[in-house]
């Protein structure tokens, strides 16, 4: 063969060379064999974007209130620098953690804490609203149902409603002979407009059709009250609580200033004769709070018996 080869003029192959080894490629062979313990880099960057995502709607929630707040404060502290008469957020929050450390102390009739003051605005308001309730929306069924009813009241409730609530208390202090009544009487013509009006309107849209359906099966006028208009009213009903709810609120405070007796509303007046301003500003702060309440609490059930037409 090699003659053969050199003849021809090729060279003879050359013997095969054995690999040397590389210096360490087993170890790095084996190393990208064993499954990595730690959590790749990647994967630690993307877990903090999706973290920040998370939080990222409470923030945008929660960030517009509490800057109102910081604004409020601040035009507060602006307010009291000015005004040395005028008490600094600071005083007022101390006197506050003094104030509600016994909101339920008694040392005579017209000495009393905060706490029971409160509360006897609270029974008032509560009274007076009831009595509004169980007026105002059965009548407004009735306005809103029958055509000879809307034309019999619609004139005195579009006469009335504008009054201002004050006007009526000197009648109720005449018809009464005394300052509880005169109050839960104010209340109760302030609270029983809204819940008429309102309830007579969702009445009035019920649709013409349910009530056809009601005609046909011969339904009587109670089985077309509790199946076919409480549930379509009932939307429009709490609007209208919601409304007489907060109006009772507002009033009972003016209307305890006139009468005297316990009360947050005397309370203030009371906290102005004795020129105690930061009492002033933490009772118009508990007003707010507990008004407060009072709304979110009825559009929640609002929102809990209302539906949405698709």
């Amino acid at each position: 063969m090699n003659a053969i080869l050199t003849r021809v003029g090729a060279a003879p192959p050359a013997p095969a060379a054995t690999a040397a080894p590389v210096p360490g490629a087993a170890a790095s062979v084996s190393a990208a064999a064993e499954p990595s313990s730690s959590t790749p880099p990647a994967a630690n960057d993307a877990a903090a974007p999706r973290s920040a995502r998370s939080l990222r709607p409470f923030i945008l929630q929660a960030l517009p209130p509490l800057m109102g707040l910081a604004l409020l404060v601040l035009a507060w502290q602006i307010l009291a620098t000015q005004n040395s008469a005028f008490p600094t957020p600071l005083q007022t929050w101390d006197e506050a953690v003094k104030m509600f450390s016994d909101p339920f102390y008694r040392k005579g009739p017209n000495d009393q804490g905060i706490g029971w003051n409160v509360l006897a605005s609270l029974r008032r308001v509560a009274l007076g609203f009831g009595l509004a309730a169980a007026v105002g929306i059965p009548l407004g069924f009735i306005i809103g149902r029958f055509k000879f009813a809307y034309g019999m009241f619609s004139p005195i409730i579009s006469l009335l409603k504008p009054v201002s609530p004050l006007a009526w208390l000197p009648i109720g202090l005449l018809v009464f002979k005394a300052a509880d009544p005169a109050a839960i009487w104010a209340i109760f013509i302030c609270s029983i407009w809204p819940m008429i009006v309102n309830t007579a309107v969702g009445v009035q849209r019920v649709p013409q059709d349910y009530l056809n359906v009601a005609r046909v099966l011969n339904l009587s006028e109670w089985k077309v009250l509790t199946k076919i208009l409480m549930p379509a009213v009932l939307p429009y009903m709490l609007t209208g609580v919601r409304l007489a709810i907060g109006t009772a609120w507002l009033v009972i405070v003016a209307a305890e200033m006139l009468t005297g007796g316990v009360g947050i509303g005397f309370w203030v007046w009371d906290e102005w004769n004795n020129l105690n301003v930061p009492h002033i500003l933490i009772a118009i702060a508990v007003i707010g709070i507990v008004g407060l309440l009072l709304e979110v609490a009825l559009v929640t059930l609002a929102k809990a018996v209302t539906y949405e037409e698709n």
